[in-house]
């Protein structure tokens, strides 16, 4: 009995209607993983009168990243496609992500939310094509990032008017 081979999205297969789905799959939890590590590290550094209340919500943040990461990316391997092999890889594939360069906290926060009005918009798109492709269950946990990226955002933002 020959062994399957594994799928990856690049190149000759990124061509196609699922190895391009796969591949904006790929960026989206590649996106994840940032903002699991950005939440994580202004958690930290984080100094305001509203430490505790921001020092809390990053944790609820950085902890919802990391599984919404594990998710998508399970998805991806359901499909029997790869994920990128190291860190390097990974963080290669996030595209238009905004890194922090201040300690101020509220250029931190503002940096942040701005990347979740990004990670929304990108799943916002990709949802009708998961929809297209019949990944439903893709779709609907899209839709569900959508929702939480904006809410959190929001949250964010009204946290520093």
């Amino acid at each position: 009995m020959e062994t399957p081979t594994r799928q990856e999205p690049e190149p000759q297969d990124s061509k196609s209607a699922i190895g391009k789905f796969i591949k904006q799959c790929i960026e989206i939890s590649a996106y994840l993983k940032e903002l699991e590590t950005q939440s994580h590290l202004i958690h930290l550094n984080y100094e305001g009168t509203n430490f505790l209340a921001v020092h809390a919500f990053l944790k609820d943040q950085y902890k919802a990243h990391l599984k919404q990461f594990d998710k998508m990316s399970e998805y991806i391997r359901s499909m029997d496609y790869l994920m990128p092999m190291c860190g390097k890889g990974l963080r290669s594939a996030a595209s238009k992500f905004d890194h922090v360069d201040s300690y101020q906290g509220g250029t931190q926060l503002y940096v942040y939310s701005k990347n979740l009005e990004t990670l929304g918009m990108k799943c916002k798109k990709l949802e009708p094509v998961a929809t297209k492709i019949g990944a439903i269950d893709i779709a609907n946990f899209l839709a569900d990032l959508t929702g939480d990226a904006f809410k959190a955002a929001w949250m964010v933002k009204a946290s520093l008017r």
